[in-house]
């Protein structure tokens, strides 16, 4: 099975440069959207219902901001709104899909940047998060959960970590938390397949950033323990530039 991760920074914008395309030509069975900033009733649903996609689809309250979705072409048997608090379902952060087998989850973690106030909310949604995921991969044993997370997890996973120490993002309670994460049933899955640097999912689009690859891996694909096996491939895609962000790619056995 091929999943993929991609903010899009906006589905509209994406659409308008090329995504639809892209993503017929990729033809993955399952991909997470993040930060879609759209309601379905805001764009063309038919351009994804015609290759195949069911479509499950989670925005904020808060119109052109921030919204989930996946896309599948299996139906999912069943499909979850939100992590049960409000104060991120109203954001739209998270929506999981159910297979026969396997669940997958598209997540948006809050960004810090903009200031304490965030910040503050952020390491209480990653709190929650931890305690939630926790719960859910005892039902689920096999579970990805995909996404862009705003956090780097290592030195080796952002273009400069010395002056970026202070920067939301690469905080160190925020990567003590990733820490904690995986280490508590979770895969990167990406790191099991490549341990190169230089490898990042997200580019400034400030002093030319991405031709420069001065970026940032922040978007992942965290695989619970017992799919390990089962993790075929996984590779950033970042020929892909229809956002800030890349996507990124991961294959699983059957």
């Amino acid at each position: 099975m091929k999943f993929i991760t991609y903010n899009v920074n906006g589905i509209r914008a994406a659409l308008n440069r090329g995504f639809g395309e892209w993503l017929l030509q990729e033809n993955p069975d399952v991909i997470g959207l993040q930060e879609v900033k759209a309601s379905e009733a805001q764009f063309d649903t038919s351009i994804f219902e015609d290759m195949g996609y069911h479509i499950y689809w989670y925005p904020a309250i808060k119109k052109g901001y921030s919204g989930v979705a996946i896309l599948s072409k299996i139906k999912a048997k069943h499909v979850e709104y939100g992590m049960g608090h409000s104060m991120y379902d109203d954001e739209g952060r998270m929506i999981r899909v159910d297979f026969d087998g396997l669940s997958f989850l598209s997540a948006y973690f809050p960004s810090g940047t903009t200031g304490d106030i965030r910040q503050e909310f952020k390491y209480r949604f990653l709190d929650d998060i931890y305690g939630y995921t926790q719960d859910l991969i005892k039902k689920f044993p096999n579970l990805i959960l995909s996404g862009d997370y705003n956090i780097c997890h290592k030195a080796i996973d952002i273009h400069n970590p010395i002056s970026n120490k202070n920067s939301s993002g690469f905080l160190p309670e925020e990567r003590a938390w990733m820490d904690k994460f995986t280490q508590s049933g979770f895969d990167d899955s990406f790191r099991l397949m490549n341990q190169e640097p230089h490898q990042y999912t997200w580019w400034s689009y400030r002093a030319n950033a991405r031709v420069k690859n001065l970026g940032w891996r922040i978007d992942y694909h965290m695989t619970s323990l017992p799919l390990k096996t089962r993790v075929k491939a996984s590779t950033i895609l970042h020929e892909a530039k229809h956002s800030d962000h890349c996507p990124v790619l991961l294959e699983l056995d059957h």
